[in-house]
């Protein structure tokens, strides 16, 4: 998620602190100075609400990264489900606009996941979660499929309409989605576009 420049580590006592506070992550997860990576970046709707980046070359499964959302100095773990991200949108609160409603989507579909894993909004292949070391076969199948998601305008409840290409266990799909003010996501309906691919996205958050 974000694998882009924008992310400032977090070193020194900054990183000692923010160490403290979680160790052990999940009660399962443990951090420390010598190992452990922590970064930090802005979001587009929020206007103080950072996302925080943990990482540890240590933890049994190396691809494993580990977010947080911090708000005036609270943390809020991002495991997968949905309530830590309401609970920040209410608070902060989400500012959701036509210029940032797509990063939003795209954050929301990443964090809040089903049985199977993300819901990952897939608009190109050098996307750095995307399956990785695929076959030609299915590379060209997935790469003849994504495209940018787009936002459709909105409709008479003020929702933001918006149409992606999300990869969910090992199938493509083609969602449309409402985004409601709140930050509340309503995935309107998804037909399946590619099925049963011989990967999946892995990208562990817990």
């Amino acid at each position: 998620m974000y694998e882009d420049n924008n992310w400032n580590p977090v070193t020194g006592a900054e990183l000692d602190g923010f160490l403290a506070q979680v160790n052990p992550i999940d009660g399962k997860y443990q951090t420390s100075a010598q190992t452990t990576q922590v970064s930090w970046r802005l979001l587009s709707f929020y206007e103080q609400v950072a996302l925080i980046r943990v990482q540890d070359s240590n933890w049994p499964n190396r691809k494993l990264k580990i977010y947080y959302l911090t708000d005036r100095g609270n943390l809020y773990r991002l495991n997968g489900t949905s309530p830590p991200i309401h609970e920040v949108n209410a608070k902060a609160p989400v500012k959701i606009t036509d210029e940032n409603v797509l990063d939003y989507l795209r954050f929301f579909c990443f964090f809040v996941r089903g049985e199977e894993g993300p819901f990952l909004v897939s608009e190109n292949l050098d996307d750095p979660n995307m399956p990785q070391g695929i076959d030609a076969a299915t590379k060209t199948v997935i790469e003849s499929t994504i495209r940018p998601a787009t936002f459709e305008g909105k409709n008479e409840q003020n929702h933001w309409l918006c149409d992606a290409i999300v990869f969910y266990s090992n199938a493509l799909f083609i969602a449309n989605f409402a985004v409601h003010p709140t930050g509340m996501i309503e995935m309107l309906e998804d037909e399946p576009v590619a099925a049963d691919l011989p990967v999946r996205v892995d990208v562990p958050i817990a």
